[in-house]
């Protein structure tokens, strides 16, 4: 695939940015209320007035432009994106149109189509950075509950820390800029592209996202980033063997860890069921204390992402510069533990003490 084709990432970039202004234009015009986040009530709800959830469709409508220009005039090679990006983003789709789906059955959903997917598109972890983890990889059934489980997390982190202005989309972008590289110095032009045109619809939904959203991600765009996210990280781990597995977990970091520990923060300490949502994830207590000294919603919102990605850029790039030290960045993993239960720990006694 020619990364030189100027011509085709000006029509996905244009096709993206039209889509956005035609469909605002109609919302304008006509008023409707579809795709429209209005419920300013929910815990995680942090705008001021509803905000529309087309993000995700423009984001999958650029991405069926790319898959059909590969299909017809690339040698495609990757079909996987296809299905898994396609799958999620119908079942986030659900969400944004308002069925009525219980925690339990979309999970149940969640994990069905992952191990069918995993399965049908023979997609696998080749190495984590632990012998012992390695070994039982070897195991099929293991590894089949070990990738669903990696896939689980990325795609709900993404979801969780969606409706904060640029928080998904730019962390997002700095994760698949960063597999971009790796990619096209690698030689693997092939995935350099598919990421490249990622990269492209990213920074047009941006556009209308940060600061200040007119439109947000919601479930259908947060599930196909995650979906997306996992699997490039997944092929360039097993294209690039020669980075430490250790370096796409601090990658992956926040997205993982945002999840798993809040699921432990529920089950534990607050003794309740972790598929319900609350107002104590990270994001949500940096922009409490945002909000408290600035008395501006709109302002602290996309402070918060400002913020957090900010960090987590400039903790990235001792790791980058050591990606192929496997031992470095082993142990430079729980700076990221340490970091964010520090800022956990602070917000959250600033917050609420």
């Amino acid at each position: 695939m020619d990364l030189n084709n100027k011509f085709f990432f000006l029509i996905l970039a244009l096709s993206t940015l039209f889509f956005y202004k035609y469909f605002l234009y109609i919302k304008k015009k006509i008023g409707f209320k579809f795709l429209i986040d209005d419920n300013l009530s929910k815990p995680q709800a942090f705008h001021v007035t509803p905000v529309s959830t087309v993000g995700g469709v423009g984001i999958f409508l650029s991405f069926l432009i790319f898959f059909f220009y590969s299909f017809f005039f690339e040698n495609f090679k990757y079909f996987e994106y296809f299905t898994f990006c396609s799958v999620f983003f119908f079942l986030g789709l659900l969400d944004d149109l308002r069925v009525n789906l219980k925690p339990k059955f979309r999970l149940l959903m969640m994990i069905s189509s992952l191990i069918v997917l995993v399965i049908f598109n023979n997609v696998y972890i080749e190495k984590t950075g632990l012998e012992f983890l390695n070994n039982f990889l070897e195991i099929d059934i293991f590894a089949l509950f070990f990738i669903c489980l990696c896939f689980l997390f990325i795609i709900n982190g993404s979801n969780l820390i969606d409706g904060f202005n640029g928080l998904l989309g730019i962390h997002a972008l700095i994760i698949i800029i960063n597999l971009f590289f790796l990619n096209y110095f690698g030689g693997n032009k092939d995935l350099a592209f598919i990421l490249f045109s990622s990269i492209i619809f990213l920074i047009a939904f941006l556009f209308y996202n940060f600061p200040k959203a007119k439109i947000i991600l919601g479930d259908s765009g947060s599930y196909f980033l995650g979906a997306f996210i996992a699997l490039s990280t997944i092929k360039t781990s097993i294209a690039n063997p020669e980075i430490s597995p250790f370096y796409f977990c601090i990658l992956l970091f926040y997205l993982f860890f945002e999840v798993f520990f809040s699921f432990l923060r529920k089950l534990l300490k607050e003794r309740k069921s972790p598929l319900f949502p609350d107002k104590k994830h990270l994001h949500m207590l940096v922009f409490e204390i945002f909000y408290k000294k600035n008395k501006d919603k709109i302002k602290s919102n996309y402070l918060v992402s400002i913020a957090i990605n900010s960090i987590y850029l400039v903790l990235t790039i001792p790791a980058a510069l050591n990606m192929q030290n496997g031992l470095f960045c082993k142990y430079y993993s729980i700076l990221f533990f340490v970091t964010y239960i520090y800022f956990y720990k602070t917000a959250n006694k600033k917050t609420y003490y």
